[in-house]
């Protein structure tokens, strides 16, 4: 198995005939997935998605992939591919598309339909291609085939793409479920017979790696959701994924089986449900969903909301339920269902939106006491089954932590594939598809980009560095009026504290340590304001870490008296 080396250097020229494979994200994370293919000359990428931030980083919205490799070889890029319409796979594109308009941008209908709403919020108009299951389409060197597979969300594609150098096959996100509700399932007779022709790289979802067995059918989770909708003695409040068709055309069955009205709540929820209902991938008994407004006149009984904020995420509508911030009043004898998974880190935000709401006296239903989730991702058995089935000559594991990465090579190799050529990457790690054999050759910057706001890029490692400080242990403004010819203090110098424990004398023994600096600093004749700053903020940042065991933000200002 070849590892990534912490001691790589720029990955050389490309070889002649050569495939070269960069994951600008999605590896040793889950999110922001997107991968760059490199062949003759000429650059196809497959999906560009946003990872969501961590508590280490306050302020951040999302964490773009790093596009610095590919920014001088925008006009060699012949197209984008999305494998399905996940936040994690599709957000990144309008941030691509800033920096080159008329990237043609590949995807299924309602993949391009999410894709087109989200470009309409920043003003753009892509230039797409609309592609199904079965279709082969050319882009410059670069020949894909794209093929059904079963997913979270409808209307998800594997994709093929077929070089001079070998045949890719890149799972994109999938599992495989064997009775899906909209009867679409992954493609197994496609997957063998793409085998058969030879694989010579497979790309396959980690996300599951380490769970055995099979990932449980969707229509297993009927039962408890028509359970909840049938003994819920008032409303009913689902809180999913505003992509999940899948989840909530259950939601809709059972709340339709059972006399309810269905709100959506949430502009994500009601514009995503919109296009799926528009384009036929959710199906609407009539007269079932209506607007809050009218909810409002019906007994509680009859009453279901769908709204987003399943992961906890504060400015979500449950959030606000929680914290009692919404126009909905949560109360005694109303049920939310928590519809979704536990994505990794998200799990104590997840756990403060349960408390909260049970304290306002809601039942709360999530996986943790009931059947109403299952994963979106093949477990081990499943991928076992495609090593099996696609018999690749070398393979590499994406979309997933390093756990996950690991746990899916482990899994090829124990098929038989030869451990040499089970390749595990990190982001900008190069992976290089020559005469058929896969080897890691070196790497390209792959940083986190954040987006702050309007700005993108601005925040860096340093300023969250200094957020996390000003969070955790505050901020101390030094104000000191220095005589210009004698360097010493003409008056007692101002602290401003803010997150500091103090009071009025505790910056007191302070100032003597200030008068010591400026001594020293006046008979070695530093007279310059931005030096006696610097003198200033080290004397005090060392005075507070040995009195006080704290490390705050000092802000020094010196006015020359």
């Amino acid at each position: 198995m070849s590892h990534p080396h912490p001691e790589l250097k720029a990955a050389p020229p490309l070889p002649e005939g050569g495939l070269r494979v960069v994951a600008l994200g999605g590896l040793g994370e889950i999110g922001r997935n997107m991968t760059v293919f490199e062949h003759a000359g000429k650059l196809l990428i497959v999906d560009c998605g946003v990872l969501f931030p961590e508590e280490t980083q306050p302020g951040v919205d999302v964490i773009l992939p790093d596009f610095t490799s590919i920014r001088d070889r925008l006009d060699d890029i012949v197209a984008v591919v999305l494998t399905h319409g996940h936040e994690d796979h599709i957000g990144g594109v309008p941030y691509l598309l800033r920096e080159r308009s008329d990237i043609p941008v590949v995807g299924s209908k309602l993949t391009l339909a999410f894709l087109e709403a989200k470009l309409k919020e920043h003003g753009i108009r892509p230039r797409t291609v609309r592609v199904r299951e079965g279709e082969r389409r050319g882009f410059g060197p670069f020949d894909c085939e794209f093929v059904a597979v079963n997913h979270s969300i409808p209307d998800s594609l594997a994709v093929a793409i077929r070089t001079g150098a070998g045949m890719v096959l890149h799972t994109g996100d999938f599992k495989m479920d064997q009775f899906p509700l909209d009867d679409r399932i992954t493609d197994l007779r496609a997957f063998a017979r793409l085998g058969e022709e030879g694989v010579d790289l497979f790309l396959t979802d980690s996300t599951n790696a380490e769970v055995p067995g099979f990932t449980t059918s969707e229509r297993d989770l009927n039962p408890a959701i028509e359970q909840v909708m049938r003994t819920a003695p008032r409303r009913v409040i689902v809180s999913s994924f505003a992509s999940h068709v899948h989840r909530i055309q259950q939601v809709l069955d059972a709340a339709h089986q059972h006399g309810r009205k269905v709100a959506f709540v949430g502009r994500s929820m009601v514009r995503n449900m919109g296009i799926a209902r528009d384009l036929g991938y959710l199906k609407v008994p009539s007269g079932l969903v209506v607007s809050t407004k009218e909810l409002e006149k019906l007994p509680d009984h009859k009453i279901t909301l769908v709204c987003t904020g399943s992961q906890g995420e504060p400015m979500a509508a449950l959030s606000r339920m929680a914290n009692r911030d919404h126009v909905i009043r949560i109360g005694k004898g109303d049920t939310v269902l928590l519809a979704s998974s536990l994505i990794p880190g998200n799990e104590n935000a997840i756990y403060r939106v349960i408390n909260g709401l049970t304290r306002w006296g809601a039942h709360v239903v999530h996986k943790g006491n009931a059947k109403v989730h299952v994963s979106g991702h093949a477990s081990a058995g499943e991928l076992v089954y495609c090593y099996n089935i696609v018999k690749p000559r070398n393979v590499m594991p994406v979309h997933g932590e390093w756990r996950h990465l690991r746990a899916n090579a482990d899994l090829a190799i124990r098929t038989g594939v030869d451990p040499e050529r089970v390749v595990i990457a990190e982001d900008g790690v190069v992976v290089d598809l020559v005469d058929g054999r896969a080897s890691i050759t070196g790497k390209v910057p792959a940083g986190n980009v954040y987006v702050d706001g309007m700005e993108v890029g601005g925040a860096t490692e340093a300023s969250l560095k200094d957020r996390v400080t000003l969070a955790e242990e505050g901020v101390v403004t030094v104000v000191a009026i220095v005589d210009a010819d004698t360097g010493a203090l003409a008056e007692t110098p101002d602290f401003l504290a803010r997150g500091f424990v103090h009071d009025d004398t505790t910056f007191e023994p302070v100032i003597p340590v200030i008068e010591k600096t400026l001594a020293t600093a006046a008979q070695e004749g530093v007279g310059d304001a931005h030096q006696l700053e610097q003198l200033i903020a080290r004397a005090v940042a060392n005075w507070a870490f040995r009195t006080h065991r704290r490390r705050p933000l000092i802000i020094p200002v010196i006015i020359d008296a």
